[in-house]
């Protein structure tokens, strides 16, 4: 009979947390985000700023006035997900390709050029959220994603 020891517990990574719709938050949910990375020992860039324009159309174009908008952090595998989720479902964010001189609307283009991918979820109403994923380098993946077994789950917010 060949016994085998058990496998480790899976670890899953993530973080959330609920702002108010302000430019403050909006750097807030960076300044947090960026020390769960830390933490987490994952590359700060280029997740940070990703985070840092999702966060900022959340409170800028997604504000409802008494209503938060969320960030979510999480990682699987060799993919941190960043998550943000506003109460404005109306309103879908599209890329705008600004003139040289315009002090603003780069920012769904600079999460494209960051991010593996990303998109929208519409829903439940009248949220959205907006979504993209950063590949992480071989060395700093979840050190046993994908392993079989319990899981324990590392949550904060």
């Amino acid at each position: 009979m060949n016994l085998k020891s058990p496998e480790p517990p899976t670890r899953i990574r993530n973080f959330s947390v609920q702002l108010s719709p302000t430019p403050r938050a909006a750097r807030l949910a960076r300044l947090l985000a960026t020390e769960q990375l830390r933490s987490w020992g994952l590359p700060l860039d280029p997740a940070r700023q990703v985070i840092a324009e999702l966060s900022a159309n959340a409170a800028i174009h997604g504000r409802v006035p008494g209503r938060d908008f969320r960030l979510l952090l999480y990682v699987v595998a060799d993919t941190l997900r960043i998550e943000v989720t506003d109460t404005y479902g109306d309103r879908l964010p599209r890329p705008q390709h600004p003139t040289t001189d315009a002090e603003s609307g780069r920012g769904l283009v600079l999460v494209d050029a960051l991010s593996s991918r990303w998109g929208v979820v519409e829903g439940p109403a009248p949220r959205k959220t907006v979504w993209a994923e950063v590949t992480l380098s071989p060395a700093v993946r979840n050190p046993r994603s994908g392993v079989t077994g319990g899981l324990s789950q590392e949550t904060q917010g």
